[in-house]
């Protein structure tokens, strides 16, 4: 079993069960919808959290495999998943190491944890590799803003956003990570959004993208 002590982070973990249900309410929800709408067969969602997206998997989902390293959110998310409309099953792991065979899902996912996974590019070399030819990602994360003065202004807050909130990097280019791991981005929405009232309005990204055959 994969050593998960690094990725402990229990006093963001109870702030961010507490967030999450402000940002859904505020239009995250409708993200996660989007994000899931239409997917069968099965889907392996690194960085689960507490569960969030499993309401919203549309009933041609064969099996989630959830994988989720941190403990207390990982618990909510197995709570989570005895209310889905789809099996879920959520494991101990992390994006660096996936479980499963290559080749053997039809869909991963990733929403809102890109931003803190150690190293982006050993995460989509295993999605790559756990996905079967022509198989798909599905997107949605915060991102680097466009906008050179507030991606100035992320760049000098990512050393205590990363202390403060369970790693995370606020200043990442995760569209060029996708593109360079050698998935194919088909389509690829950009847009502002704020999750909480005190929190400020960030760029995400919301699309999928293609494994490439051979």
């Amino acid at each position: 079993m994969a050593d998960l002590s690094g990725f402990q982070h229990p006093r963001f973990a109870r702030m961010y069960e507490r967030l999450s249900v402000q940002a859904e309410l505020r239009g995250t929800a409708e993200h996660r919808r989007r994000l899931l709408a239409g997917l069968s067969g099965r889907v392996v969602e690194i960085g689960a959290g507490n569960g969030m997206n499993f309401a919203h998997y549309p009933p041609g989902v064969r099996e989630v495999v959830a994988v989720e390293p941190e403990d207390r959110l990982r618990a909510l998310a197995e709570r989570a998943a005895t209310g889905a409309r789809v099996p879920v099953r959520v494991v101990a792991g992390h994006g660096g190491a996936l479980p499963g065979e290559d080749g053997g899902f039809d869909v991963a996912v990733v929403s809102l944890v890109l931003c803190s996974v150690p190293d982006q590019r050993a995460v989509l070399a295993e999605v790559r590799r756990v996905l079967k030819a022509g198989g798909e990602l599905r997107f949605y994360e915060h991102v680097r803003s466009r906008n050179r003065l507030a991606g100035l202004a992320q760049d000098l807050v990512t050393p205590l956003w990363r202390r403060v909130a369970g790693d995370c990097r606020p200043n990442r280019d995760t569209e060029r990570a996708i593109t360079e791991s050698g998935l194919v981005i088909e389509e690829c929405e950009r847009f502002s959004f704020r999750a909480a009232p005190s929190a400020p309005a960030m760029a995400h990204i919301l699309g999928r993208a293609r494994n490439p055959a051979g």
